[in-house]
C-alpha cells in the first residue's frame, strides 16, 4: 500500500512537472509574439511578412498542442486523485504516464527547434 502511495506521488511530481515546463514555454511565446509584432511594424517586406506570418502561425499551432497537454495533465492529475489503490493502479497509470511522457518530450524537441528557429530570425531582423 506504502508503494503504490508513493508511486502515485512520483507520477504526480512528473505532471507538476509538465504543467511548470508548459507554463514557461507559454510565457516565451508571449514574449516572442511581442518581438514578432516589433518586426511587423517595421515593415521589412513581403519575405520578411512571409517568415513572420509562418512564426505566428506556429505559435497559434503550439498554443493549441499546450492546451491540449494542459487537459491531459488535469485529467491525469484526476485519474490519481481518484484511485483505488487495490486495483493496482502503477500498471494502468504507469502505461498512461509513459503516452503523455513521450509526447511531452516530442512537444519540447518541437517547441525548442521553433525557439531556435525564432532566435536565429530576431538577430537578423530586430
Amino acid at each position: 500500500m506504502e508503494s503504490q502511495v508513493l508511486f502515485l506521488s512520483d507520477l504526480n511530481f512528473n505532471l507538476e512537472v509538465w504543467k511548470r515546463e508548459l507554463k514557461f514555454q507559454e510565457s516565451e511565446m508571449d514574449y516572442f509574439e511581442e518581438k514578432l509584432e516589433n518586426i511587423a511594424i517595421r515593415n521589412l517586406g513581403n519575405d520578411v511578412m512571409r517568415q513572420l506570418e509562418s512564426f505566428q502561425n506556429k505559435i497559434i499551432r503550439e498554443r493549441e498542442v499546450m492546451g491540449n497537454l494542459r487537459h491531459r495533465i488535469r485529467m491525469k492529475k484526476r485519474e490519481i486523485e481518484q484511485a483505488s489503490y487495490d486495483n493496482r493502479p502503477e500498471v494502468i497509470f504507469h502505461e498512461k504516464q509513459v503516452l503523455l511522457k513521450d509526447e511531452m518530450k516530442t512537444f519540447v524537441k518541437m517547441h525548442y527547434d521553433l525557439k531556435e528557429n525564432m532566435m536565429d530570425f530576431f538577430l537578423k531582423y530586430l
